[in-house]
């Protein structure tokens, strides 16, 4: 049974992904006497966690109760209290746990106090599952880098435009419902300025039940961004353009006079790791990459990239100068060249979506 009860946990902080940034997504449920008598989710940085919810509408049903949890219960004061402490004082008497937490202020803090409260504990059940929903938090916590997607929507043979840049709409729209619910999960959305200037993008999300609008931000290294775009006008969403010292200083007040963020690189280029350092100092734990070749190529040549989305109509468009996913200079050796893991495929509407993770090793 007690998979049951943590696969329902799992599926309960399933339905936060994309909101709880820059904190995990944690699902708990305690049961009694066979039944379930408390759920909750964390729902939001700084908002109450997941077991402080169930525990609420545990109440008193909480003493002598098993709670199950996919993620450690913290043990240090953050934003909220402990979560071990609430656990320990509603008389909980067993607390099974998915995954051990990879923050150093909790990792195997929450389960020592727990044991030495009396508390039964037992770790690891459904744990790859468990891991895997917090994709994004363990590497942030472990890398003091973004979780990076590259997401790309193509014909068969790699094209993501005509060789007169005619590009919409290559693949369906119910894939491109699916990559507003992928917006929707990142904290960030990620451009070049070509791709601004040819079209003029919105780069919000737009669900049928709305959904969250992630910050968008255009690499450009000379304030190319025109002032009219639609990321600068429409006030859908935060943008912040990440520019060097090849910029204009009079063209960064104008932006700045509308709201614009502006991130300086102090070079005359952006490399991959200035940029993540920068975007992780702002507590940006997740990117979806939706640039043109050029972006995409210096994700790949710098191996700055953990997933990969893809999306693949059944054309062909084929023409040496018509656009591909990836551009610039490439892989030169194929022994460099990242292996990758396909995770899922599946058929939406007529196109096909496939999801390949670099392996852990190569990050």
């Amino acid at each position: 049974m007690d998979n049951n009860y943590m696969k329902l946990a799992i599926e309960i902080a399933r339905q936060t992904i994309g909101q709880t940034a820059p904190n995990p997504v944690v699902g708990c449920v305690i049961v009694k006497n066979g039944e379930i008598v408390g759920m909750g989710a964390h729902l939001k940085a700084g908002e109450r966690h997941a077991e402080r919810h169930a525990l609420q509408v545990a109440q008193a049903n909480a003493k002598g109760a098993t709670m199950y949890v996919t993620l450690e219960p913290c043990s240090h004061h953050g934003r909220t209290p402990p979560c071990a402490d609430a656990v320990i004082e509603a008389g909980v008497s067993k607390v099974v746990i998915a995954s051990t937490d990879p923050n150093p202020e909790v990792s195997g803090k929450g389960i020592n106090k727990l044991k030495n409260a009396g508390i039964d504990v037992e770790v690891g059940v459904m744990k790859e599952e468990a891991d895997e929903l917090n994709d994004v938090f363990f590497h942030y916590m472990t890398t003091s880098t973004p979780y990076v997607t590259l997401k790309m929507a193509t014909s068969i043979d790699g094209k993501i435009a005509t060789s007169t840049g005619e590009s919409q709409w290559i693949t369906g729209e119910e894939a491109r419902n699916d990559v507003h619910q992928l917006r929707h999960e990142h904290d960030a959305i990620l451009v070049g300025v070509d791709t601004v200037i040819q079209d003029d993008p919105s780069l919000t999300t737009r669900l049928a039940n709305g959904g969250k609008n992630p910050i968008r931000i255009v690499l450009d290294r000379k304030l190319r961004t025109p002032l009219e775009a639609k990321i600068v006008t429409d006030q859908k969403a935060p943008t912040w353009i990440v520019t060097t010292a090849l910029a204009d200083k009079q063209r960064k007040e104008e932006f700045e006079a509308l709201g614009i963020g502006i991130i300086v690189i102090e070079n005359e280029d952006i490399s991959i790791p200035s940029l993540l350092i920068a975007l992780f100092n702002k507590k940006i734990t997740s990117i979806l990459v939706e640039g043109g070749g050029n972006v995409n190529d210096s994700f790949l040549r710098s191996g700055y990239f953990q997933r990969v989305i893809k999306y693949m109509a059944p054309i062909l468009i084929g023409g040496e100068s018509a656009r591909s996913s990836f551009s610039g200079e490439g892989i030169t050796h194929l022994q460099e060249a990242p292996r990758l893991q396909l995770k899922s495929m599946k058929q939406i509407g007529n196109d096909t979506k496939f999801i390949f993770h670099k392996s852990k090793e190569g990050e």
